[in-house]
């Protein structure tokens, strides 16, 4: 084989937070984990090949678990990670960590785990692991497929270093009163490109606006050389859309009455009064009547603040059997009246607590169903997945975010705030009655996108979250234009096509059992896809209009192919299991069997291809025909940059008899890059 040139070691420049935009929409999150733009999560198969058709499994749908019931779970994954480390293939260096537990009816098990090297802590080393009812082994998900090998767990600058580069990082973005909160650390950092030992620094003080600034910088502990930064607590804009009156469950201590709500994990609702820091003072009263709607009265604030906590408890318990944001049984609790002329809400780990601002003259409470929503869906996603808050995953947190808290607003049935699909659409922050965001076209808004591109992880998350906020509305309503509450949409497709909505109900459960059973801290959009279609088969089965349905949403906001090969006719064979591709190593196949068709195949073949990989460029792609005859679909190129390949390819295979096996041969031929097959499928016109 001709040799080619390498690929040179991967750039470790930073990828920088977008500087926070006013009207860029609510968010807040505190990730344990990192995330590299190219890294992905996709399943992987223990043992067997995911099915290419699969029955419904009403047992893959989560049970709901008590506390104690969750506590002995992760008690007994905790027994036993040394004896699980070594079933999934880990190094003898390396260990896991349980973060969290999600059982489902028929007995599987989703863990998923931290994982550290050498007693050091990996960034963007999580992982998922399924067991079966018998406590089999089925399926690992990984944040990173990269060999877990540090060369030196010795480094050659100090923490010092570490700590002035992160104080200027901090500075670079205008913080106020930065200083180091928590001292460099020796970790691993594996979420870009080869593992490397690194130092994380964590920077306090206060973000330009005034948000609570925790700002973590990761710096080569061998070169000194910065490799990432993000800030844990990003800004944004809430809306202010009042709940009107409502039941509020409140807690009597003698005489008085404080918000304390005693049924949902003693949820607390406390006034800051202006402040920065600390707790506040927990509202309290002798009448157990709140505010009076006005934003003038501290306590209104307050009241649309815990209405909408409890509303977003109750829906992930009753939909999804979610026992609270941990999934423990413990409350978070909000405060509100944060800051002077505050415009903005944030959820933040380090407090366990959303934070409301009063808007412009303090005058507009950011308090409202979907802000709530929104808000302890980060804190749910930092327990969960821990997509970290930069580039695609940032994109896919703030979408999520949008996604559930929109499901928590239609849950909530509210009169004064009907569900939409609208982000914002009360506040009229640009004064021309317009919402923030809009899930049905988020380029309506001026900056959010409709589609995946290349590079869409550059921008700022609440616009590169567009693609996944039009997936969940074309699954759930379609394309085409229509009138749902009131509010008329009218949402496009990337590819012109239809695509045929399956209820909003069914897509929410997609969404959540992708983000706490198969989403890691490095998904992607690519692994987006691939998550939600492992549930829609697991829910509903791989035939099932469900799961055509979410690979036609994917595909109408430009993320892999349609159920039906773009839409044209003809009749397809696919294969779905992963293969990994072996850095700079030998060519890997994986195998179609065509059966059924008479004569030979047709001189317009389709070859949809869909392959992870963080540089398509040094992939060598060929389709081998039953006889071995190979078809070059891509060759090596040194100039393509870019991450994946996703397309479909036309090939004259009219010599070949159709009937036989088929197989999808890829080869890298260059250093530092990994990837797998995710999915190829032949599509006979």
């Amino acid at each position: 084989m001709s040799s080619h040139p390498h690929r040179p070691a991967p750039s470790r420049t930073p990828r920088r937070r977008a500087a926070a935009v006013a009207l860029a929409g609510v968010a807040a999150l505190v990730a344990t984990a990192v995330q590299s733009g190219a890294a992905t999560a996709a399943p992987e198969q223990a043992g067997q090949a995911r099915p290419v058709a699969g029955k419904a499994d009403p047992g893959a749908l989560p049970v709901q678990l008590s506390p104690a019931q969750r506590a002995a779970l992760l008690r007994e994954a905790g027994a036993d990670t040394t004896g699980t480390a070594a079933e999934i293939g880990l190094g003898a260096k390396e260990k896991l960590v349980v973060k969290d537990v999600v059982k489902d009816r028929d007995g599987t098990l989703h863990t998923r785990y931290e994982r550290t090297y050498a007693g050091l802590p990996v960034l963007g080393g999580d992982l998922v692991v399924a067991t079966s009812a018998s406590g089999a082994v089925e399926k690992v998900t990984r944040a990173t497929r990269a060999a877990l090998k540090v060369p030196t767990l010795t480094p050659e600058v100090g923490t010092a270093h570490a700590e002035r580069q992160a104080l200027a990082a901090a500075e670079a973005e205008d913080a106020k009163n930065p200083d180091v909160s928590r001292e460099a650390r020796k970790v691993v950092w594996a979420a870009d490109g080869t593992p490397v030992l690194a130092y994380e620094t964590v920077v306090g003080g206060f973000q330009h606006d005034g948000t609570p600034q925790e700002l973590h910088v990761v710096t080569d502990a061998v070169s000194g050389e910065k490799l990432y930064e993000w800030e844990a607590v990003e800004t944004g804009t809430g809306h202010t859309v009042y709940s009107g009156t409502v039941p509020l469950t409140t807690t009597q201590s003698g005489s008085t009455y404080n918000l304390t709500d005693g049924a949902r994990g003693n949820h607390r609702t406390y006034n800051l009064n202006r402040g920065t820091s600390g707790t506040g003072t927990l509202f309290s009263g002798a009448d157990d009547v709140w505010g009076d709607g006005t934003p003038a009265n501290a306590e209104s604030a307050a009241a649309d603040a815990h209405y909408g906590a409890a509303l977003t408890w109750d829906y992930y318990k009753n939909v999804h059997a979610r026992n609270g944001i941990r999934g423990d049984g413990v409350g978070a609790y909000s405060r509100v009246h944060y800051g002077n002329n505050y415009v903005n809400a944030f959820w933040s780990d380090s407090c366990f607590c959303m934070t409301y601002g009063d808007g412009a003259s303090n005058s507009n409470p950011l308090t409202s169903i979907d802000v709530a929503g929104h808000e302890m869906t980060h804190g749910l996603t930092s327990n969960t997945a821990g997509l970290v808050y930069s580039g695609e995953s940032g994109g896919l947190n703030e979408a999520t975010s949008d996604i559930l808290g929109t499901a928590v607003e239609f849950y909530a049935a509210n009169s004064s705030d009907v569900g939409d699909y609208l982000i914002g659409e009360e506040i009229d922050i640009r004064g021309n009655g317009t919402p923030l965001r809009y899930m049905d076209q988020p380029s309506r808004d001026g900056s959010s996108k409709d589609s995946w591109y290349s590079g869409i992880g550059s921008i700022d998350v609440h616009y590169s979250s567009g693609p996944a906020n039009h997936f969940f509305y074309l699954l759930s309503e379609g394309s085409g234009t229509k009138t749902i509450n009131g509010v008329t949409y009218n949402s496009p497709t990337s590819d012109g096509l239809p695509v045929t909505g399956i209820g909003r109900a069914k897509a929410e459960q997609i969404w959540f059992k992708a983000l706490t059973t198969k989403f890691t801290s490095t998904t992607n959009y690519a692994a987006a896809r691939t998550g939600t279609l492992a549930v829609a088969g697991e829910l509903y089965g791989t035939t099932s209009t469900e799961y055509k349905a979410v690979q036609d949403a994917w595909a109408g906001v430009n993320v892999g192919a349609r159920s039906g090969g773009g839409g044209e006719t003809g009749t397809s064979f696919e294969n779905t299991a992963d293969v990994s591709i072996p850095d700079n190593g030998a060519a890997v196949t994986s195998a179609i069997a065509v059966t059924g068709r008479a004569g030979n195949a047709p001189a317009n073949l389709r070859v949809t291809v869909d392959i992870v990989h963080t540089w398509r460029g040094d992939l060598v792609i060929d389709l081998l025909a039953p006889d071995g005859t190979a078809y070059r679909l891509k060759n090596f190129s040194s100039s393509d940059s870019a991450d994946n390949v996703q397309e479909t390819y036309t090939v004259d295979a009219s010599s070949e008899t159709a009937n036989g096996t088929w197989r999808l041969r890829v080869q890298d031929q260059a250093r530092y890059d990994t990837g797998y097959i995710n999915s190829w499928k032949l599509t006979f016109p």
